[in-house]
């Protein structure tokens, strides 16, 4: 009895070392190594935490540029793709109708001209940025919803687009939040 006791009091000691232990390690790794010292990346504007940058949500007004369809209708607690395979009917059907969406509200696209990622859903459903092509493709709309100089909002796009990390990994984005964000200070200019 006296062996299973010492037992339990090791593995209890072993639980609490290394649960809280490793917990404790990450954090600090977090806190040197990553962004933002290891905490939230939000946005702010006129003082007020407008989101989380890291965290895709839904602009449907035509002066915002828009983010990637979500399968989990931008639901940061269940995120997740839809496990459809591209065949799926309900999956085409879907798809067809952002495409057509999308049209609607870019009229001066061609069908070829639609990003594929602003008409398919991310892995996450939370993709918080799309390419600076699908941003491309949304100026001449935003610009003219706002009164804008189309060159002014391209400009905007492009002073917005974060290239590869090191020039090598990831690929060209533009986080939707940040731009929409500098788009209402450009209007409040």
């Amino acid at each position: 009895m006296k062996n299973l006791w010492i037992s339990l009091k090791i593995t209890l000691a072993m639980c609490i070392v290394l649960g809280v232990g490793y917990v404790l390690v990450l954090r600090g790794i977090s806190a040197v190594a990553g962004p933002n010292g290891g905490e939230a990346d939000v946005v702010t504007l006129d003082g007020q935490v407008v989101g989380a940058a890291n965290v895709g949500r839904r602009f449907t007004d035509v002066r915002y540029f828009w983010s990637r369809p979500s399968a989990v209708d931008y639901n940061g607690g269940g995120s997740g793709g839809s496990n459809k395979a591209t065949t799926n009917p309900e999956h085409l059907a879907g798809v067809e109708q952002r495409v057509q969406d999308f049209l609607a509200a870019h009229p001066y696209l061609s069908r070829a001209e639609v990003p594929a990622e602003m008409v398919t859903a991310s892995g996450s459903g939370l993709d918080p940025d799309i390419s600076p092509r699908g941003a491309q493709a949304q100026v001449r709309r935003v610009a003219e919803a706002r009164g804008l100089d189309i060159a002014t909002v391209r400009h905007l796009v492009d002073s917005l687009t974060q290239k590869p990390w090191l020039g090598l990994f990831g690929t060209e984005k533009v986080n939707v939040l940040r731009l929409n964000v500098a788009l209402e200070e450009l209007n409040e200019n």
